[in-house]
């Protein structure tokens, strides 16, 4: 498989199909990641567009010896930022419903034939985690999703979101913290 450095040289001289691969290849991890920021599929499909679009835009900014993924990672960041800024700042609703009325989070991922016990919980249990993420800022959010999540590291997380290290060690510290005291009250009645 060629790597993301030959592909990104193969678009930068002009092979259009280079630019289908990096979507191809990449385009999954954006989702999930802006899914996981703007927790509603519709704007998540949104900033995976955008973030597509302005890495092929600003591709002469892009650092060939940096990793490609974490400047994506970066830019959808950004972007699902600025989205839940500008929806913050439209209402102060909270999340809404599908078509069909259902919370697009409370999917339940179980074994096949869970009991109607095991389907409620579940479902309460994905209900205040989506709760309890709403309390968390902008910021939080995403530190806490880059790294509980997707599993990256401080320094990616802090380029992600153009902070230092400390500023990312804090706001994933916070964010745990909020989710933990969020969270306890239910923890404590389901034992």
């Amino acid at each position: 498989m060629e790597t993301d450095a030959a592909v990104l040289t193969r678009l930068k001289s002009g092979d259009r199909d280079a630019y289908r691969i990096l979507v191809e290849r990449h385009s999954r991890v954006v989702f999930r990641l802006a899914y996981r920021i703007v927790q509603n599929e519709t704007d998540a499909e949104d900033v995976v567009q955008e973030t597509f679009m302005r890495a092929y835009q600003h591709l002469d900014r892009f650092d060939m010896a940096a990793s490609f993924t974490t400047w994506l990672y970066r830019i959808a960041s950004n972007y699902a930022l600025d989205l839940l800024r500008a929806r913050q700042r439209q209402a102060t609703s909270t999340l809404t419903p599908n078509e069909e009325g259902e919370d697009p989070l409370a999917t339940v991922v179980a074994h096949p034939g869970p009991s109607p016990d095991r389907l409620l919980m579940s479902r309460e249990v994905e209900q205040r985690v989506a709760s309890a993420m709403e309390t968390l800022s902008p910021q939080e959010r995403t530190a806490f999703v880059l790294r509980h999540f997707e599993g990256q590291s401080i320094e990616e997380i802090g380029t992600a979101l153009g902070a230092s290290g400390a500023a990312t060690k804090q706001s994933i510290f916070r964010a745990v913290q909020k989710l933990r005291r969020a969270l306890e009250p239910f923890m404590r009645a389901t034992v």
